[in-house]
């Protein structure tokens, strides 16, 4: 059995206080914490080994490129993808997805072509299908959970009709923690011959992904939620989608050859990476997911789980506590309201006067905020290195909350 405590102690900001209590930090769905191996990663990538990657031929440049390439393979091992050949590196999944939307989207769907997506979904995962509606005429076709916050495959199946063009799907939801079965919404819209988009930020860092069995055309995942430095990022395109593509932005690495009159692109996944890349953040990124697989994607879930099991069974004992989502099978991600009190935002900053750190608002989710008729939550998400006892503390600082609103 791993030591909490001593994973808690790879990572240094968790020994800081706040407000002068200790840090409590429950703001993992928007962005998690960095083990010291990360930090020393980066440090090293700056200060010993900084160069440009690819065509420089001294050293530095050598060094740099080969271990920047390495995180490509990482990546692919730790979503279980076919190929590193189609992990295109990107600065997040609001990048990768908007890679896809202009790069394979945009040149072939028109007026009326839909797009079936949930209201679960972030707004990553929104605002560049938007961008189809409005240019283009692109319909976007919408799918509710039920009471629970569950969204049953079918459900989605049901939404996929003659003029479907694409389904783009969350794998589990930034604000109610809701699991999504992607691999049955898949096999649904292949039968149908429509390809999937999976928006994989949360579920990457609280499940395992195996690309190969999902079925997916699509999956885009980000490095600050991992672990990782922020701007890293990667999305997986399968060879036949990677081969319909046009690329969206143009520049160095991306290119053969470039003349007055004409340019020949390079092959993927180069032929969509332009420009100089976050050298380092990719670095970063594979250094966390190095730390990741050390610590062994079986032992997160059973540890998580058990803080999920805890927390709910402490949050349903404040009976003045609104707690949105009630899936059984959902990661430790809670969004909740009070009784009587004001906004969301007061209650967030009365937990942080206890060092307790949630987030608050729509959670860039506001068609879910919509059906959930709430303008705004507070969202306390667990990650690898929080404790029973941070509980807890959560519970103490929300009675204080309620105390002071009541």
């Amino acid at each position: 059995m791993r030591d909490v405590a001593a994973v808690r102690a790879d990572f240094p900001i968790l020994s800081r206080e706040v407000n002068g209590n200790p840090l409590v930090y429950l703001d993992n769905g928007a962005s998690a914490q960095k083990p010291r191996a990360v930090l020393d990663a980066v440090i090293r990538a700056y200060s010993e080994e900084y160069s440009n990657v690819h065509r420089g031929l001294h050293h530095l440049s050598s060094v740099s490129t080969e271990n920047y390439e390495a995180v490509r393979g990482k990546i692919a091992k730790f979503l279980g993808a076919p190929s590193e050949d189609g992990i295109v590196y990107t600065t997040g999944t609001t990048m990768g997805i908007n890679l896809v939307a202009y790069g394979w989207a945009m040149p072939r769907f028109g007026a009326g072509d839909e797009i079936v997506l949930s209201v679960m979904e972030h707004h990553a995962n929104i605002v560049p299908w938007h961008f189809l509606r409005e240019r283009l005429g692109v319909v976007l076709k919408w799918v509710e959970p039920d009471a629970n916050g569950d969204l049953p495959a079918d459900r989605i199946a049901e939404a996929i009709g003659p003029a479907t063009r694409l389904v783009a799907i969350t794998h589990l939801s930034n604000v109610l923690g809701t699991v999504v079965d992607v691999k049955a919404v898949c096999s649904a819209a292949r039968k149908r011959g429509v390809p999937v988009l999976v928006d994989g930020s949360q579920a990457a860092v609280h499940l395992p992904v195996d690309l190969s069995d999902i079925g997916c055309d699509f999956y885009a995942v980000t490095g600050h939620k991992l672990y990782g430095p922020s701007a890293s990022g990667a999305i997986w395109i399968s060879a036949e989608r990677m081969a319909e593509m046009r690329p969206f932005m143009g520049g160095g690495d991306m290119i053969r050859e470039v003349r007055r009159d004409s340019v020949a692109y390079n092959d993927p996944p180069m032929k969509f990476e332009a420009g100089t890349p976050g050298i380092v953040q990719q670095i970063g990124f594979g250094a966390a997911i190095d730390y990741i697989e050390g610590l062994g994607m079986p032992w997160i879930m059973e540890h998580e789980r058990r803080l999920r099991d805890y927390a709910r069974s402490r949050l349903d004992g404040l009976n003045w506590l609104n707690t949105q989502g009630r899936s059984a099978d959902k990661a430790a991600i809670f969004s909740f309201t009070i009784d009587g009190a004001a906004h969301a935002h007061d209650i967030s900053t009365v937990l942080d006067r206890k060092g307790v750190a949630v987030r608050a608002g729509h959670h860039c989710a506001q068609p879910l905020m919509d059906h959930l008729g709430t303008p705004a939550t507070c969202r306390a998400s667990f990650g690898l290195y929080n404790t029973e006892g941070e509980v807890d503390a959560l519970v103490e600082a929300l009675e204080l909350c309620h105390d002071l609103f009541s």
